[in-house]
Protein backbone atom coordinates (compact mmCIF):
# COMPACT_ATOMS: atom_id res chain seq x y z
CA UNK A 1 0.00 0.00 0.00
CA UNK A 2 1.28 3.18 -0.76
CA UNK A 3 1.72 5.82 2.29
CA UNK A 4 -0.63 8.80 2.69
CA UNK A 5 2.75 10.77 2.27
CA UNK A 6 4.11 9.66 -1.17
CA UNK A 7 0.47 10.30 -2.43
CA UNK A 8 0.32 13.44 -0.98
CA UNK A 9 3.90 14.58 -2.07
CA UNK A 10 2.80 13.20 -5.88
CA UNK A 11 -0.53 14.79 -5.69
CA UNK A 12 1.58 18.64 -4.62
CA UNK A 13 3.68 18.38 -7.58
CA UNK A 14 0.95 17.25 -10.54
CA UNK A 15 -1.85 20.19 -8.93
CA UNK A 16 -0.22 22.42 -7.11
CA UNK A 17 0.81 23.19 -3.04
CA UNK A 18 -3.46 23.78 -2.31
CA UNK A 19 -5.94 22.37 0.15
CA UNK A 20 -9.38 23.77 -0.02
CA UNK A 21 -12.09 23.70 2.49
CA UNK A 22 -15.48 22.63 1.70
CA UNK A 23 -17.53 24.23 4.57
CA UNK A 24 -21.15 24.80 3.72
CA UNK A 25 -22.21 27.09 6.82
CA UNK A 26 -25.33 28.58 7.01
CA UNK A 27 -24.36 32.43 5.71
CA UNK A 28 -22.66 30.73 2.51
CA UNK A 29 -25.72 28.71 1.83
CA UNK A 30 -27.46 31.80 1.78
CA UNK A 31 -24.81 33.76 -0.08
CA UNK A 32 -24.72 30.92 -2.96
CA UNK A 33 -28.68 31.50 -3.12
CA UNK A 34 -29.31 27.78 -1.28
CA UNK A 35 -31.93 26.81 1.28
CA UNK A 36 -30.34 26.06 4.79
CA UNK A 37 -31.32 22.35 4.63
CA UNK A 38 -30.06 18.96 2.86
CA UNK A 39 -31.15 20.41 -0.63
CA UNK A 40 -29.04 23.24 -0.58
CA UNK A 41 -26.25 21.30 1.18
CA UNK A 42 -26.54 18.67 -1.61
CA UNK A 43 -26.65 20.97 -4.37
CA UNK A 44 -23.22 22.92 -2.80
CA UNK A 45 -21.08 19.92 -2.19
CA UNK A 46 -21.92 18.93 -5.99
CA UNK A 47 -20.77 22.01 -7.35
CA UNK A 48 -17.84 22.22 -4.55
CA UNK A 49 -17.22 18.89 -6.18
CA UNK A 50 -17.86 19.74 -9.82
CA UNK A 51 -15.48 22.90 -9.35
CA UNK A 52 -12.38 21.73 -7.47
CA UNK A 53 -12.52 17.94 -7.54
CA UNK A 54 -10.41 17.37 -10.83
CA UNK A 55 -7.50 20.54 -10.36
CA UNK A 56 -7.09 20.88 -6.39
CA UNK A 57 -4.57 18.39 -4.79
CA UNK A 58 -6.30 18.12 -1.23
CA UNK A 59 -10.08 18.96 -0.45
CA UNK A 60 -10.97 18.92 3.40
CA UNK A 61 -14.85 18.76 3.91
CA UNK A 62 -16.03 20.16 7.47
CA UNK A 63 -17.85 17.15 9.09
CA UNK A 64 -19.62 18.91 11.28
CA UNK A 65 -21.45 21.22 8.91
CA UNK A 66 -22.73 18.13 7.29
CA UNK A 67 -23.32 16.25 10.43
CA UNK A 68 -25.51 18.94 11.61
CA UNK A 69 -28.24 17.89 9.22
CA UNK A 70 -27.95 14.35 10.44
CA UNK A 71 -28.13 11.40 8.84
CA UNK A 72 -28.72 12.49 5.21
CA UNK A 73 -26.43 15.35 5.99
CA UNK A 74 -23.94 12.73 6.82
CA UNK A 75 -24.82 10.55 3.82
CA UNK A 76 -23.76 13.65 1.25
CA UNK A 77 -20.58 13.45 2.91
CA UNK A 78 -20.40 10.09 2.41
CA UNK A 79 -21.39 11.03 -1.21
CA UNK A 80 -18.88 14.08 -1.50
CA UNK A 81 -16.31 11.85 -0.14
CA UNK A 82 -16.25 9.11 -3.25
CA UNK A 83 -17.27 11.82 -5.55
CA UNK A 84 -13.84 13.91 -4.97
CA UNK A 85 -12.02 10.68 -4.92
CA UNK A 86 -13.32 9.00 -7.97
CA UNK A 87 -12.42 12.96 -9.55
CA UNK A 88 -8.88 12.62 -8.27
CA UNK A 89 -8.65 15.00 -5.38
CA UNK A 90 -7.20 13.72 -1.48
CA UNK A 91 -9.33 14.12 0.52
CA UNK A 92 -8.34 15.22 4.51
CA UNK A 93 -11.62 15.09 6.16
CA UNK A 94 -11.71 18.07 8.97
CA UNK A 95 -13.13 16.03 12.27
CA UNK A 96 -10.37 16.85 14.84
CA UNK A 97 -11.63 13.22 16.68
CA UNK A 98 -9.57 12.24 19.78
CA UNK A 99 -10.36 9.69 22.36
CA UNK A 100 -8.66 6.76 24.06
CA UNK A 101 -9.24 3.05 24.23
CA UNK A 102 -11.66 1.48 21.92
CA UNK A 103 -13.04 4.72 21.27
CA UNK A 104 -10.49 6.33 19.77
CA UNK A 105 -10.06 2.81 17.52
CA UNK A 106 -13.90 3.58 16.30
CA UNK A 107 -12.77 6.75 15.29
CA UNK A 108 -9.71 5.52 13.32
CA UNK A 109 -12.04 2.78 11.52
CA UNK A 110 -14.60 5.22 10.68
CA UNK A 111 -12.66 7.33 8.78
CA UNK A 112 -9.37 5.04 7.99
CA UNK A 113 -10.57 1.43 7.02
CA UNK A 114 -11.05 1.29 3.45
CA UNK A 115 -14.49 -0.82 4.38
CA UNK A 116 -15.65 2.49 5.60
CA UNK A 117 -18.36 4.85 3.75
CA UNK A 118 -16.55 7.32 5.29
CA UNK A 119 -13.52 6.46 4.23
CA UNK A 120 -10.73 9.11 3.76
CA UNK A 121 -7.11 9.62 2.61
CA UNK A 122 -6.54 11.80 5.84
CA UNK A 123 -8.48 13.13 9.02
CA UNK A 124 -7.96 15.53 11.73
CA UNK A 125 -7.30 14.45 15.39
CA UNK A 126 -7.05 16.25 18.41
CA UNK A 127 -3.79 15.15 20.81
CA UNK A 128 -5.31 16.81 24.00
CA UNK A 129 -5.55 13.46 25.52
CA UNK A 130 -2.10 12.33 25.21
CA UNK A 131 -0.42 11.81 21.41
CA UNK A 132 -0.18 8.44 22.45
CA UNK A 133 -4.02 8.06 22.89
CA UNK A 134 -4.10 8.76 18.99
CA UNK A 135 -1.82 5.58 18.16
CA UNK A 136 -4.80 3.41 17.35
CA UNK A 137 -5.40 6.00 14.48
CA UNK A 138 -1.64 6.25 13.53
CA UNK A 139 -1.50 2.27 13.03
CA UNK A 140 -4.88 2.04 10.77
CA UNK A 141 -3.51 4.94 8.69
CA UNK A 142 -0.22 3.22 8.11
CA UNK A 143 -1.99 -0.50 7.53
CA UNK A 144 -4.23 1.35 4.84
CA UNK A 145 -2.11 4.36 3.32
CA UNK A 146 -3.43 6.77 5.38
CA UNK A 147 -2.79 9.95 7.01
CA UNK A 148 -3.55 11.84 10.23
CA UNK A 149 -3.04 15.26 10.67
CA UNK A 150 -2.59 16.43 14.49
CA UNK A 151 -3.41 19.78 16.65
CA UNK A 152 -0.26 21.58 17.35
CA UNK A 153 -0.02 25.48 17.09
CA UNK A 154 -3.74 26.88 16.40
CA UNK A 155 -4.65 30.68 15.60
CA UNK A 156 -7.30 30.64 18.05
CA UNK A 157 -6.65 32.67 21.09
CA UNK A 158 -8.23 29.85 23.50
CA UNK A 159 -5.31 27.54 21.99
CA UNK A 160 -2.22 29.17 23.51
CA UNK A 161 -3.11 28.84 26.99
CA UNK A 162 -2.82 24.98 26.20
CA UNK A 163 -0.43 24.56 23.68
CA UNK A 164 2.29 27.10 24.84
CA UNK A 165 2.16 25.76 28.35
CA UNK A 166 5.38 24.43 29.91
CA UNK A 167 6.13 20.76 30.36
CA UNK A 168 7.88 19.62 32.99
CA UNK A 169 11.17 19.24 30.59
CA UNK A 170 10.95 22.81 29.68
CA UNK A 171 9.28 22.19 26.30
CA UNK A 172 6.04 23.63 25.55
CA UNK A 173 2.96 21.17 24.90
CA UNK A 174 3.06 22.20 21.33
CA UNK A 175 6.43 21.30 20.59
CA UNK A 176 5.92 18.01 22.65
CA UNK A 177 3.77 17.15 20.34
CA UNK A 178 6.04 18.35 16.89
CA UNK A 179 8.83 15.87 18.74
CA UNK A 180 6.08 13.14 18.95
CA UNK A 181 4.83 13.38 15.26
CA UNK A 182 8.85 14.12 13.98
CA UNK A 183 9.39 10.56 15.45
CA UNK A 184 6.58 8.69 13.70
CA UNK A 185 7.86 10.37 10.56
CA UNK A 186 11.64 9.11 10.78
CA UNK A 187 13.20 7.83 7.87
CA UNK A 188 10.00 8.34 5.82
CA UNK A 189 10.12 9.12 2.16
CA UNK A 190 9.48 11.09 0.31
CA UNK A 191 7.49 12.32 3.23
CA UNK A 192 6.11 10.97 6.15
CA UNK A 193 2.00 10.26 6.84
CA UNK A 194 1.65 12.28 9.77
CA UNK A 195 1.04 15.96 9.58
CA UNK A 196 0.59 19.20 11.87
CA UNK A 197 -1.90 21.86 11.60
CA UNK A 198 -0.36 24.88 12.26
CA UNK A 199 -2.07 28.16 12.00
CA UNK A 200 -1.29 30.64 9.04
CA UNK A 201 -1.88 33.81 10.98
CA UNK A 202 0.39 33.09 14.55
CA UNK A 203 3.12 34.76 13.32
CA UNK A 204 6.69 33.68 14.77
CA UNK A 205 6.05 30.62 16.57
CA UNK A 206 9.32 29.97 18.27
CA UNK A 207 8.67 26.31 18.37
CA UNK A 208 10.99 24.03 15.87
CA UNK A 209 9.57 22.33 12.97
CA UNK A 210 12.49 21.77 11.16
CA UNK A 211 11.95 17.61 11.80
CA UNK A 212 8.94 17.16 11.09
CA UNK A 213 9.15 15.30 7.93
CA UNK A 214 5.69 15.41 7.03
CA UNK A 215 2.75 17.65 6.08
CA UNK A 216 2.06 20.98 7.73
CA UNK A 217 -1.06 22.11 7.05
CA UNK A 218 -1.52 25.59 7.11
CA UNK A 219 -6.07 26.99 7.50
CA UNK A 220 -6.20 30.45 8.28
CA UNK A 221 -5.50 31.63 5.05
CA UNK A 222 -7.71 34.71 2.69
CA UNK A 223 -11.03 35.18 4.72
CA UNK A 224 -9.81 34.75 7.96
CA UNK A 225 -6.91 37.21 7.81
CA UNK A 226 -4.11 35.11 6.62
CA UNK A 227 -2.40 35.54 3.81
CA UNK A 228 0.22 33.59 1.75
CA UNK A 229 3.27 35.35 2.71
CA UNK A 230 2.30 35.14 6.35
CA UNK A 231 3.41 31.16 5.58
CA UNK A 232 7.26 32.46 5.47
CA UNK A 233 6.89 34.44 8.64
CA UNK A 234 5.71 31.26 10.47
CA UNK A 235 7.44 28.42 8.84
CA UNK A 236 10.50 29.80 7.43
CA UNK A 237 12.72 26.82 6.58
CA UNK A 238 10.18 24.56 6.88
CA UNK A 239 8.14 25.95 3.96
CA UNK A 240 8.83 22.96 1.59
CA UNK A 241 6.40 21.14 3.48
CA UNK A 242 3.60 23.82 3.89
CA UNK A 243 -0.41 22.52 2.67
CA UNK A 244 -2.00 25.92 2.38
CA UNK A 245 -5.68 25.85 3.27
CA UNK A 246 -8.26 28.00 2.14
CA UNK A 247 -11.73 27.83 2.47
CA UNK A 248 -14.24 31.06 2.41
CA UNK A 249 -11.61 32.60 0.04
CA UNK A 250 -12.56 30.35 -2.98
CA UNK A 251 -15.87 29.15 -1.68
CA UNK A 252 -17.42 32.46 -1.64
CA UNK A 253 -17.04 32.80 -5.49
CA UNK A 254 -19.48 30.18 -6.05
CA UNK A 255 -21.75 29.04 -7.31
CA UNK A 256 -20.53 29.98 -10.29
CA UNK A 257 -18.11 26.77 -11.34
CA UNK A 258 -16.46 28.62 -13.41
CA UNK A 259 -15.86 31.45 -10.72
CA UNK A 260 -14.86 29.16 -8.32
CA UNK A 261 -11.98 27.67 -10.48
CA UNK A 262 -10.93 31.35 -11.07
CA UNK A 263 -10.49 31.39 -7.25
CA UNK A 264 -9.01 28.46 -6.27
CA UNK A 265 -6.30 29.25 -9.67
CA UNK A 266 -5.46 32.99 -7.90
CA UNK A 267 -4.47 31.77 -4.40
CA UNK A 268 -2.58 28.77 -5.89
CA UNK A 269 -0.62 31.04 -7.75
CA UNK A 270 -0.07 33.08 -4.43
CA UNK A 271 0.90 30.02 -3.00
CA UNK A 272 3.25 28.73 -5.06
CA UNK A 273 5.23 31.92 -5.17
CA UNK A 274 4.89 32.16 -1.47
CA UNK A 275 6.57 28.79 -1.32
CA UNK A 276 9.20 29.13 -4.42
CA UNK A 277 7.55 26.17 -6.30
CA UNK A 278 6.93 26.11 -9.69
Amino acid sequence: MESFGARLHRAVAERGPLCVGIDPHPGLLARWGLSDDVDGLDRFARTAVEALGDRIAVVKPQSAFFERFGARGVEILESTIRQLRDAGSLVLLDVKRGDIGSTVSAYASAYLDPSSPLCVDALTASPYLGVGSLAPMFELAAAHGGGVFVLALTSNPEGAAVQRAVTADGRTVAQTVIDEISQLNRGAEPLGSFGLVVGATIGDTGHDLSGVNGPLLAPGLGAQGGTAADLRTVFGASLPSVLPSYSREVLSAGPDVAALRAAADRVLADCRAALATS
